[in-house]
């Protein structure tokens, strides 16, 4: 895990995030809910890190939906504030373009 996500971890289990317009036009398009992403925010895991994103350090964590199937989410922290976490995004991979179990991009 990385510092970022255990910060944004801590953040979640605190209730202080906030979800992005995007995120819901994702969540929505995708069929995900709010809830299930949360419910799968414990056993997420870091598959890439962007400690210098412009608008704060953020990851991409694979997920699970409620039915067990892979979603990836992206996650942030402001870069002027420490809290709250973002889910900037969350969408199903597209097996086309990721290998490893959803883990790696696909060259």
């Amino acid at each position: 895990m990385t510092k970022n996500w255990d910060k944004i971890n801590e953040l979640i289990r605190e209730g202080k995030l906030h979800i992005s317009d995007h995120g819901y036009d994702e969540l929505s398009s995708d069929n995900l809910t709010v809830r299930e992403i949360i419910a799968g925010v414990e056993s997420g895991q870091v598959i890439e890190n962007y400690p210098n994103y412009p608008k704060g350090p953020c990851v991409l964590v694979l997920q699970e939906d409620k039915n067990g199937h892979p979603i990836h989410v992206v996650w942030g922290v402001p870069k002027i504030a420490l809290f709250p976490a973002v889910l900037v995004t969350a969408y199903r991979p597209n097996p086309e373009k990721w290998k490893d179990g959803f883990r790696r991009r696909k060259k």
